[in-house]
């Protein structure tokens, strides 16, 4: 319970995926992306958390990476599976919902070239963008498992 005038806590957490093979898709996100491994496995179960999907025998494994640039324990991404999964459809840029996850590299053709050897696939082409003062270059890719990621890298050009 707050004392009077303090403020709430607000801050971001963590994202979620909800993975086919979450062992695979955090070796993927630890090699490729430097997430790193917070010490928080998941093993649950129970009547708590069939209350709180909304299913029947739930069983959920995975792990919280934390993602880099951040503290050492926040923001994280959550990697789970369930023994039970409900599949999705297609995955697209302009799908409604979240859409991708963006993370900002040195160098976007290195990066893609480590994720396709990681199993992850191209869904673009990289593309260069001038901003006032800056030049981005970007390009979607997608995971093992399909999610759809962002790379990005910006630079200061000569504003003369």
């Amino acid at each position: 319970m707050r004392n009077e005038g303090e403020t709430p806590v607000f801050r971001y957490a963590h994202t979620n995926i909800v993975a086919r093979d979450s062992e695979r898709l955090i070796r993927f996100y630890k090699e490729v992306f430097h997430c790193k491994s917070i010490g928080e496995t998941r093993d649950l179960r129970g009547p708590w958390l069939d209350e709180l999907t909304g299913l029947s025998g739930a069983h959920i494994t995975g792990e919280h990476l934390c993602l880099p640039g951040y503290g050492d324990d926040h923001p994280t991404l959550e990697i789970f599976s369930y023994d039970d999964m409900a599949e999705r459809g297609e995955r697209r840029v302009n799908s409604c919902g979240l859409a991708h996850l963006a993370f900002e590299v040195d160098d976007v053709e290195e990066t893609l070239d480590r994720v396709l050897k990681a199993g992850g696939c191209q869904v673009g082409r990289v593309v260069a963008a001038e901003y006032p003062g800056r030049r981005a270059v970007f390009v979607y890719a997608g995971d093992p498992e399909g999610n759809i990621i962002e790379l990005q890298s910006w630079r200061k050009t000569d504003t003369k």
